[in-house]
């Protein structure tokens, strides 16, 4: 099983950054693709930002320009990178990651990490 630990979430002002990290635990998986969701109260959860093993970079339209997405594979961790945040970025975070081994691969998912963004 791979298992994803979440950290950096938090209270900013409006303009403010944030920096949220996902470490892997991957217990004889190896991990993929890595990248955020996030779910705001009342909406679906939407893709945030993903990036390959090889670093190859995607975001949500609403996020290009204010977030960058980056991992270091010797310690399976990706980070997200926030700036300019603002209040509608206000959600839980979560992390995933394709975790593969032979003949099975599945999506992992973190625990969450509240983002909010208020004056």
């Amino acid at each position: 099983q791979v298992q994803l630990v979440e950290s950096g979430g938090g209270l900013v002002q409006p303009g403010g950054s944030l920096r949220l990290s996902c470490a892997a635990s991957k217990n004889s998986f190896e991990v993929g693709a890595m990248g955020w969701f996030r779910q705001a109260p009342g909406k679906q959860r939407e893709l945030v930002a993903t990036i390959s093993r090889s670093g190859s970079e995607n975001y949500a339209d609403s996020v290009k320009g204010r977030f960058t997405i980056t991992r270091d594979n010797t310690v399976d961790t990706v980070y997200l990178q926030m700036n300019d945040l603002k209040p509608e970025d206000t959600a839980v975070y979560y992390c995933y990651a394709a975790a593969i081994a032979p003949g099975t691969t599945y999506t992992a998912w973190g625990q969450g990490t509240q983002v909010a963004v208020s004056s």
